[in-house]
């Protein structure tokens, strides 16, 4: 099957804390209301995505494959996509889960779960995930890690006290800065933020505090989850730090490194093995294909080096896979 530069149609989700950012900066066509997540290349299997019976896929956007999800093409072209990468066992899953977030409130304060501890408990899933923030209001931030000195016991008089951020660092950000957050990390996405997500494909989230919001579906505060919490939080991590340099993140499931490319340039893009691009500003062509802003491209491992031909003046995460 001929390959070529792939887009998806995103997957938009309503969050009591999203906003509409994603329209009037990323210039995505949106639904009504608060949309908080783009989901710009996901693949679930049944049962995983609001009590699914099929599998829950991108749809692919352009070309001779438009229709086609990206689980056909894994089941159907696996090595032609993804060369080297495995998918994920048991189901054959896309191994990331790519997404913009516009919060404009608060995200809860949460973990997620280590390998040891999702291995140990049948239905939690791993969750490494990094954030670029594409846009920040002024005085936005994030929460990421605790505080030194902030051993298991004052963290849980933390919680009790209802004083949750005396206990985790407060980052006041800025477009650009990128972090990582390791399984084990507390943290919460603050207001005002656009961030660009990559993750393991998992929404195993346990929330240890929700800064007391009513969820308005029940009328009643939101469900925390502070013993599985409690259970997962790496007490061990050290202070916080952001990510220099063009590489921006790295852990055992990807990689995500900056690039920035000026009108006119013609900029060659290695391949042999599959490359996850997220537009964040600028616009140009990849082949065939164009590519602007909030835009997300799929390149397959069949495809070999390419060229990205700039028309604006441009920056994009460039997204590498681990492999088997």
């Amino acid at each position: 099957m001929a390959m070529y530069p792939l887009k998806f149609k995103p997957r938009y989700v309503q969050k009591m804390w999203g906003g509409r950012k994603l329209a009037t900066i990323l210039h995505k066509s949106l639904p009504p209301g608060s949309i908080g997540e783009s989901w710009e290349i996901y693949d679930f299997p049944p049962g995983v995505v609001d009590g699914s019976t099929d599998w829950i896929s991108s749809e692919v956007a352009n070309g001779p494959l438009a229709g086609k999800t990206l689980h056909e093409l894994i089941t159907n072209s696996g090595r032609e996509l993804l060369g080297d990468v495995a998918p994920l066992p048991p189901h054959g899953q896309f191994p990331l889960l790519i997404k913009f977030l516009d919060a404009r409130e608060d995200l809860s304060v949460q973990v997620h779960p280590d390998e040891a501890y999702a291995k140990a408990n049948p239905g939690a899933h791993l969750k490494n995930e990094a954030w670029f923030i594409v846009q920040a209001d002024a005085g936005s931030r994030i929460l990421k890690g605790l505080k030194p000195g902030i051993t298991r016991q004052r963290f849980a008089q933390a919680v009790e006290k209802n004083s949750m951020e005396s206990a985790i660092e407060s980052i006041t950000v800025k477009p650009g800065d990128c972090f990582y957050l390791p399984s084990g990390t507390v943290h919460a996405l603050g207001a005002g933020i656009l961030a660009a997500e990559v993750q393991t494909p998992s929404d195993t989230t346990y929330r240890v505090h929700d800064f007391n919001r009513i969820d308005p579906s029940t009328g009643k505060l939101r469900t925390l989850h502070v013993q599985k919490a409690m259970e997962c939080i790496d007490f061990s991590q050290g202070p916080p730090e952001k990510s220099p340099g063009p590489e921006l993140a790295k852990c055992e499931q990807f990689s995500i490194r900056k690039v920035e490319a000026q009108k006119g340039e013609i900029l060659p893009i290695p391949g042999g093995e599959p490359i996850i691009l997220m537009i964040i500003s600028g616009s140009g062509e990849i082949g065939s294909t164009s590519f602007a802003a909030g835009d997300t491209i799929l390149l397959p491992a069949l495809l070999g080096k390419i060229d990205a031909k700039i028309t604006a003046d441009s920056l994009w995460l460039h997204v590498n896979f681990a492999k088997r």
